[in-house]
This record gives C-alpha cells, sequence and structure tokens, in this order.
C-alpha cells in the first residue's frame, strides 16, 4: 500500500532502454543486469503515483566539451564505432556504449529541465555506465563520460551553486579533479580507504578558488551507517551550511552496501535510505537529482535503490534495517578538526 504522504510527492525518473547496449567486457560486474536490478527495486518500493517519467535525450557536444576536450570525446566516438575493446584493465566499451554514455550524460540534463518546469520535486537518473571515476581526458574505473559533472557544470554555467554528494564505495576522482580548483561546485565523498582509485586522502580539500570546495571522507572497512550518520551532523552539515548551495546532486553508488563484492563497507539499503533522507535537505525542493553510479551485488542493488527512491517520495520502504557498532569514528573526528581550521582561516 502506498503512504498517503507519497502522493504529494514527485520523484522523477529518468532511464533509457539503450543504456543496456552498454557492455563493459564478458564477465565485467558493471553489467546490463544492474539496471534491471534497480529498476526493480523502484517497483517493489511501492510508491505508486509518486513516480513520473522523464524523456532522456543525449547530451549535446557543447554539454560534454564543458567538462571533456573535444580530442577525448572524438577519440571515443571513434573507439565505439570501430567496435570498442578494452580502454583499460577495467574499462571497456563497445560499438553501442556510445550513445548509452551520450544518453547517461544527457539523462541528468534532462531532468534539469523537467525540475526546472516544476514536474517534480527531485529526479532520479538510473544510467549506465556510471560515470564519477571519468576525468576530463580520459575515461576509467567502468566510465566513459562523467555524468554528475556534465550536470554540474551545466547548472555552474547558469550561476548555481552545486553541492555533489557521493557516496558510492570507491572515490569519485574524476569529478574532483573536475572541480578541484573551482569554488563554485562543493564535492563531498564518502569511500573507502584504502580502495581503487587511491585517491581522496582526507588532507584533499581543493585548491586556489577551489580550496574548502573540496571534502573527502574515507572510511575504513566495514565503517556503518551510525559514523555516516555522525559524519553528515557534525562535519558535512556546517560545510554545506558554509557553501549555501542551490542544488543538490548525488553520485549514488550503492556498493558500499555490507554484501558488495568489490568493497568492504557495512551499509544496509536502511542507512541508504537514511542517508539519503538526510542530504535531501541541503537543497530545496525541486532542486535535487540522484544519478547512479557503482553497486555490483543485485539485491543488495535493488534493496537500496527502492530504500531510496522511497525516502525520496516520503514513503517508508526499508528492507533492512539501519547499522551501528562499526569503525569510522577517527575519521569523523579527524575531519571535524580540519574543517573547523578551514572555517576560521
Amino acid at each position: 500500500m502506498v503512504d498517503a504522504s507519497v502522493a504529494s510527492v514527485t520523484v522523477l525518473l529518468a532511464t533509457h532502454p539503450r543504456f543496456a547496449d552498454h557492455e563493459a567486457g564478458r564477465g565485467h560486474p558493471e553489467r546490463p543486469a544492474r539496471l534491471t536490478a534497480v529498476l526493480d527495486g523502484v517497483e517493489q518500493a511501492g510508491i505508486g503515483d509518486a513516480l513520473r517519467s522523464v524523456e532522456v535525450l543525449p547530451a549535446g557536444r557543447d554539454e560534454l566539451e564543458r567538462v571533456h576536450p573535444a580530442a577525448f570525446v572524438d577519440a571515443l566516438e571513434r573507439f565505439c564505432a570501430s567496435g570498442g575493446g578494452r580502454i583499460d584493465a577495467d574499462t571497456g566499451a563497445c560499438s553501442g556504449s556510445w550513445d548509452a554514455a551520450l544518453l547517461a550524460a544527457g539523462a541528468g540534463l534532462s531532468s534539469i529541465a523537467a525540475l526546472d518546469a516544476g514536474e517534480g520535486d527531485s529526479a532520479l537518473c538510473v544510467v549506465r555506465p556510471p560515470g564519477h571515476h571519468a576525468t576530463p581526458s580520459r575515461a576509467m574505473g567502468f566510465c566513459l563520460f562523467n555524468n554528475v559533472a556534465v550536470v554540474a557544470s551545466a547548472l555552474a554555467a547558469r550561476g548555481e551553486r552545486v553541492a555533489i554528494v557521493d557516496y558510492d564505495a570507491h572515490h569519485g576522482n574524476g569529478t574532483q579533479d573536475t572541480f578541484y580548483e573551482r569554488g563554485d561546485v562543493l564535492y563531498i565523498s564518502f569511500h573507502q580507504w584504502p580502495l581503487y582509485p587511491g585517491t581522496g586522502a582526507i588532507d584533499e580539500v581543493g585548491r586556489g578558488d577551489g580550496y574548502g570546495a573540496t571534502l573527502n571522507l574515507p572510511m575504513p572497512p566495514e565503517a556503518t551507517g551510525d559514523i555516516y550518520r555522525a559524519a553528515l551532523e557534525e562535519v558535512v552539515d556546517p560545510v554545506v551550511a558554509r557553501f549555501q548551495p542551490t542544488w543538490l546532486l548525488v553520485s549514488a553508488g550503492f556498493d558500499a552496501h555490507r554484501r558488495d563484492p568489490l568493497t568492504d563497507l557495512g551499509l544496509t539499503s536502511g542507512d541508504y535510505a537514511d542517508i539519503t533522507k538526510h542530504i535531501m535537505g541541503y537543497a530545496p525542493a525541486g532542486q535535487r537529482m540522484l544519478l547512479l553510479e557503482g553497486g555490483y551485488d543485485l539485491e543488495a542493488l535493488a534493496d537500496s535503490a527502492g530504500a531510496v527512491v522511497a525516502a525520496l517520495a516520503d514513503g517508508q520502504y526499508r528492507p533492512e534495517q539501519a547499522t551501528s557498532g562499526g569503525p569510522g569514528r577517527h575519521v569523523v573526528d579527524a575531519a571535524a578538526r580540519q574543517w573547523r581550521e578551514i572555517a576560521t582561516g
């Protein structure tokens, strides 16, 4: 049964069947079944009429080139047109990957237009390939274009102040690289440490105009939801309050789930619901968007996506309880001390 409260909230859902055309290689964990799992989880959340579909259009060259140089875009197009193959040890593409990547980058842009038109309170972009590892000039870490950076750059170009919260278990090195010297985009990352790609140390805080606009929270293996919640309240909340964003983007990776085969963190779908509900307060309704990143256990992916979309709609779908008792308190304390020093100059 759908909660009565859900009817008053609209969540936009942006996805496209062409995302299944992207194949990263035989046996690759970033596989088309991930898309099905997320959409199954959204259906199981039972939020009914709160969902509204968005027509997804591909990103244009000018939109891509706010982040990625033309030479990189051209090279990726040629690579896919030739049949694709391995880009590096982790990242692959095929002939269908080009259109999928354009649509993945375009899903957030299409959602901006729908949110601007007043069609929803938030948007969930169920896309692949993911994006947060892609640097301006390099595809890596399963990622081709940096989807969230394309969206953030489009918003910043019209004068918005954009906060990006990345709770994927891997650090979003590409997103950080894109905005590391800019003060109009705040990048916040929760991630396992140590883990691929090896970036995201606590002292990586931005440079030049971007000093103080990058916040990394490198969590130890087995960190649980109570540590994430403490970090939000004690570190992230005051940083966001000082930055005063007008838009919130979330790199929604579900590989911090305790069942994920590629990582060692301790979250559950209940934790994802709590974290997402908390950070939605960082920007007004109609100016909040989530974009799918990682998550490689299909059951955990479905449960987590369902719990998160229910949280967006003020629903109560929680397949698992929130967690507590894991390590990581020292990370919260160290980050809080560092950011007090930054705030006081």
